[in-house]
């Protein structure tokens, strides 16, 4: 006796090839590799159409299911097939795209991020080295934490100067110490006058520390140029002709100085020097169709200080004043930036950006 079995509907070749029809047009719909995915868990996931049939062939008899497992067998190799071929497409659609929005043109310059320069405090200091080593001076360094002793007492600033209180210097902890942030560079000539014997020709660019505000024109943390020399038979006279040729040798020749007087206790007589204006060399003065705004149209811009080394400073380190004398000089190395590149605000020295280092950064 024959036995037919009839087979579940999913098994009819006519639901299978609507299966196959259905997953075709979802893979060929399928746009993007999220899209080709959806479209796999659809149509070829265990929950699909033909992973149901596949599991109805386990209930038919032994006769019916070679055939049965053959047509569902064609039809799940038919979608495969169809899910490999685009899924090579969108792969090689997705590459195509990536190569074409993230390429880099080879051709762009390769240097936009601007390259740095030695800041302009430096190149100054050297500059003024090379000036004064050429005259035979020496360049010399001190610490930049200093004794009490030497940053006042030595340079005839006594106890109850207004400059040794905490309005004026840093004090080092703990209290008592009789350590300093040096306020100023002048330690190192007093480390020279007790360390030499004269003649001495010296000159100490470097790092100073006082309890200034930071604005355009001040900073807590500055540097500073001094100069000393200790010899017998210098005179007022040879510090003027040292301050113009320095003047010169910074702003162009023509330039020289003025000495008005003023009072430091380093110093016995002490002046103040005053730099002819290098923008309008004095011309603007009384004249009504020039306003200078570098000098004001005064004609003169105020330097620093300087004079004769105070006797009772030689005498403290240890040098006959009444065999050798001396003169010492003293200007911020940041103001005569300022006065010599045209540099508005002393700030921008400290920003650290680079854009101001290579326009001042450079000496021809």
């Amino acid at each position: 006796m024959s036995y037919d079995p009839v087979e579940p509907s999913v098994l009819q070749p006519e639901q299978l090839q609507r299966a196959v029809d259905d997953a075709l047009a979802a893979i060929a719909k399928a746009s993007d590799l999220d899209e080709l995915k959806d479209a796999r868990l659809a149509h070829a996931g265990d929950r699909s159409p033909l992973a149901l049939a596949n599991r109805e062939i386990g209930q038919l008899p032994p006769a019916a299911k070679a055939a049965a497992g053959k047509r569902v067998g064609e039809a799940r190799a038919q979608v495969k097939a169809a899910l490999e071929r685009r899924q090579h497409e969108l792969e090689a659609d997705r590459d195509a795209r990536v190569l074409v929005e993230e390429a880099v043109d080879v051709t762009l310059p390769w240097d936009r991020r601007l390259e740095g320069a030695r800041h302009p405090l430096t190149t100054l200091q050297e500059l003024i080295g090379d000036v004064f080593t050429s005259m035979g001076y020496e360049v010399l360094e001190g610490p930049e934490v200093e004794t009490e002793w030497l940053s006042f007492d030595a340079l005839n600033i006594g106890p109850d100067h207004p400059t040794r209180t905490l309005m004026d210097t840093f004090y080092v902890a703990p209290p008592g110490s009789g350590l300093v942030l040096r306020p100023h560079t002048s330690p190192v000539q007093a480390r020279a006058m007790l360390e030499r014997k004269p003649p001495i020709y010296i000159v100490c660019p470097g790092k100073t520390f006082r309890t200034d505000e930071l604005d355009a024109t001040h900073s807590p943390v500055f540097h500073q140029l001094e100069g000393l020399v200790v010899d017998e038979g210098i005179t007022m006279a040879h510090l003027k002709g040292t301050l113009d040729h320095m003047a010169q040798a910074f702003f162009g020749p023509g330039i020289v100085t003025r000495l008005r007087p003023s009072y430091f206790p380093f110093t016995e007589p002490s002046a103040e020097p005053d730099l002819l204006c290098f923008v309008c060399r004095g011309q603007s003065v009384g004249n009504p169709d020039w306003d200078c705004r570098t000098c004001g149209s005064e004609g003169w811009i105020e330097w620093g200080g300087c004079g004769m080394v105070n006797p009772r400073v030689l005498r403290a380190c240890g040098i006959d004043p009444d065999r050798y004398s001396g003169f010492a000089f003293g200007m911020g190395i940041e103001r005569t930036m300022m006065f010599r590149n045209n540099a508005a605000d002393m700030r921008d020295m400290l920003d650290g950006d680079v854009r101001f280092t290579q326009a001042f950064g450079m000496e021809a």
